[in-house]
This record gives C-alpha cells, sequence and structure tokens, in this order.
C-alpha cells in the first residue's frame, strides 16, 4: 500500500520528487514567458499538488509567490524555452530608446508595430523550442525531469 506520506522512503503525493515528466502547453510557455517580459508581475508554469509521476503544468499570473502555502512547483518559462530562443526575445525598450533620437513623430509607432511583429515571429519559433528535460527544484535538491508538449 502507498504511504501518501512518504516516509517508506518513498515521494509522498506532497513532495515533488514523485514527479517524473511533466506535460504542458508550448502555447502556455510562451504566452508566460512573454507575459513576463511584457507586463508587470510574474508569469510561470504551474504544478501543483497531489504530485504523481505524470504531472500537468499550467499557466498562472501571480504578484506574490505563495509555494509555502500551496505546495506548488513553479516552473519559470525561460526554463523550458531552448536558451538561444530566449535570448533572441525583441527588446522594446532598446528599440525605442533609438526612436528618441528619431526627429520623425511617426518612429515609435513604427518601432511599437515592428516590434509586434517581431515578438509574433518570436512567439512561432518559441512554441517549437521546448526543451526535452527541466530541473525541478526540491528539498533534496535539483531534479531533472521529462517535457512532454500536449495541445
Amino acid at each position: 500500500m502507498d504511504d501518501p506520506s512518504g516516509t517508506d522512503d518513498q515521494p509522498g503525493e506532497d513532495d515533488p520528487r514523485a514527479i517524473r515528466s511533466i506535460a504542458l502547453s508550448p502555447e502556455d510557455a510562451v504566452d508566460a514567458y512573454v507575459y513576463g517580459r511584457e507586463n508587470p508581475g510574474d508569469a510561470v508554469l504551474r504544478v501543483t499538488p497531489p504530485f504523481h509521476g505524470r504531472m500537468r503544468a499550467r499557466i498562472h499570473v501571480y504578484r506574490r509567490d505563495d509555494t509555502e502555502l500551496t505546495g506548488a512547483v513553479h516552473l519559470p518559462p525561460a526554463d523550458v524555452i531552448a536558451d538561444d530562443v530566449v535570448a533572441d526575445y525583441p527588446d522594446l525598450e532598446s528599440a525605442l530608446a533609438d526612436a528618441d533620437a528619431d526627429p520623425d513623430s511617426d518612429a515609435a509607432e513604427r518601432i511599437r508595430k515592428r516590434h509586434a511583429e517581431s515578438v509574433a515571429a518570436w512567439r512561432e519559433r518559441a512554441r517549437e523550442a521546448i526543451v526535452e528535460t527541466v530541473a525541478l527544484e526540491t528539498d533534496e535538491g535539483s531534479r531533472r525531469v521529462e517535457i512532454k508538449t500536449v495541445g
């Protein structure tokens, strides 16, 4: 019989060590990453107890981290998208700073439009760049689990 407390050296239902794989939507991962770049607050991919071998992560937006209360595991979206794609995210702030030097009054509007187009192209690329494994932080240290894409 399984021990839900995990006292028989097997992780219990509140122990993220029970997770072997996480299913997530590439769209959720990309939306969470873009949200964090373009808005206040944080967006993560959240896995909530009870934990078992295969878990589903869903996008979660918050202003205060409640993982201590809920026991949830938060995956930063940058951790599930390939590093080179994350590094290529279009930077609006730099482009707008360049627009300040442009005497043309429509420069900022053109830059915002180009940025929106660049983000749309980046999103397509990022949906195809989901990593195969991710590190989960547990009380016993970091461990890698598989990522399975859905949707």
